[in-house]
């Protein structure tokens, strides 16, 4: 199993990585931070300094309309935040 499921490229994210070189990652549910930290360093090749992890639950949300009630969910997913190295970047459009 894969420990990096996705990069986030969200406009807040973009700028974190620009002015303090955090990128953001939805990463597998029951992943550590020492198992982001070595999983990111192996695929891009970077110095981790810090990961911040967090999980997200899963929103339900229920919509009234003429014919009846119509109730969704959102799926739960863990994101972590990763701190690279003075100097280093990732760039997600050259990795995917």
């Amino acid at each position: 199993m894969s420990i990096i499921i996705k990069p986030i490229i969200t406009e807040k994210i973009t700028k974190d990585g620009e002015v303090f070189n955090r990128f953001g990652f939805v990463v597998a549910k029951n992943a550590n931070k020492i198992q982001i930290k070595n999983a990111v360093e192996a695929a891009y090749g970077v110095n981790v300094v810090a990961v911040n992890t967090m999980n997200y639950r899963a929103d339900r949300s229920v919509k009234y309309t003429k014919s009846g009630l119509i109730s969704g969910k959102t799926n739960a997913y863990k994101k972590a935040v990763v701190q690279v190295q003075e100097g280093e970047t990732i760039d997600f459009y050259n990795n995917i």
